[in-house]
C-alpha cells in the first residue's frame, strides 16, 4: 500500500492523462478497425472475403497439399513471434533488477524526466503487461490456426458434398476460424507496436503520448489507406500483359486431353 501510494504521488497529471490516452487509443483502435460496415472496408474485413473465397476452392481440390502449405506457413510466422515475445518477457523482467542503471540512462536523455525507481518500475510493468497481452494473442492466434488444419482436413471434396448448403456452411466455418486466428494475431502486433509507443514514457509523459497518437495514425493509414487494401478493393487492379509465350487456354488442353483418352 505504501508504494501504490508512492507511486501515485510521483504520477504528474500529464503521466496520468498519457496513461489515458494509451488506454483509449489501445482499445479503442480495436472497435474501430474490428466492428461496423467501417471495419468491414478496411483491411481486416476484406481480408475475410478473401478467406471465404480460399475455403471455397479447398473442397476443388483433390488433394489439400496447397491449403496445408498455407497455414504451415501461417503457423510458422505465429510461432516466431509467439517465442519472440517470452524473450521479451524475460528481458523485461531482468531489467528490474537494473533499475537504478535505467534511471542514470534515461537521466542523460534530452527531455528526459528524473524518475524515482518506483516509477521505472511502474513502466517496465506497463510494458510487461503489454507483451505479456501480445503472448496470448499469439498462442492462442496459434491454437486457431490449428482448429484450422482440422477443418481443412476435415472437408470432403466438392464431389461427395451432400448439397450446396453443406458446402456453403463448411467454407464459412473454415473462413471464420481463419479470421478469428488471423485477428488475433493483428491483435499481437498491434500490442508490439504500443510496446513501442509506450517506451517514450521512459524519456517524457509527453513524448508518451505523442507517440501513441503517431503509432495510431500509423495503424489507420495501414488499415484504411495503404496502397494493399486498395489493391484488394480493387481500387486500382493491376494491368495485365498479354503473355510473350504461346498461351493455350484450359478448355483446349481438356479437350486434348479427352481426345488422347478415348
Amino acid at each position: 500500500m505504501d508504494e501504490l501510494n508512492a507511486i501515485i504521488r510521483l504520477l504528474t497529471w500529464v503521466d496520468y492523462l498519457a496513461l489515458a490516452i494509451f488506454g483509449i487509443c489501445w482499445v479503442g483502435y480495436k472497435q474501430f478497425l474490428e466492428s461496423g460496415e467501417r471495419g468491414r472496408k478496411g483491411l481486416v474485413g476484406v481480408s475475410h472475403e478473401y478467406r471465404l473465397q480460399w475455403a471455397l476452392e479447398s473442397a476443388t481440390r483433390d488433394i489439400p497439399v496447397t491449403c496445408a502449405s498455407l497455414v504451415s506457413n501461417l503457423m510458422h510466422s505465429v510461432s516466431f513471434y509467439a517465442s519472440t515475445t517470452i524473450y521479451i518477457i524475460a528481458g523485461l523482467f531482468a531489467l528490474v533488477g537494473t533499475v537504478d542503471k535505467i534511471a542514470v540512462f534515461t537521466e542523460e536523455l534530452p527531455f528526459a524526466h528524473a524518475d524515482g525507481s518506483v516509477l521505472i518500475q511502474l513502466k517496465l510493468l506497463l510494458l510487461i503487461v503489454i507483451f505479456v497481452t501480445a503472448y496470448f494473442k499469439f498462442t492462442w492466434s496459434l491454437r486457431q490456426f490449428n482448429f484450422l488444419c482440422i477443418l481443412i482436413g476435415g472437408v470432403p471434396h466438392e464431389r461427395y458434398m451432400p448439397d450446396i448448403e453443406t458446402w456453403k456452411r463448411s467454407a464459412k466455418r473454415m473462413a471464420k476460424i481463419n479470421s478469428f486466428a488471423g485477428n488475433e494475431f493483428n491483435r499481437g502486433i498491434r500490442a508490439y507496436y504500443y510496446g513501442l509507443a509506450a517506451l517514450a514514457w521512459f524519456i517524457n509523459p509527453w513524448l508518451f503520448i505523442a507517440s501513441t497518437l503517431w503509432v495510431t495514425w500509423i495503424m489507420y493509414c495501414r488499415d484504411f489507406r495503404s496502397s494493399a487494401i486498395k489493391v484488394l478493393r480493387d481500387e486500382f487492379p493491376p494491368e495485365i500483359r498479354e503473355p510473350t509465350y504461346p498461351f493455350i487456354k484450359r478448355e483446349n488442353v481438356a479437350t486434348n486431353q479427352t481426345d488422347a483418352v478415348e
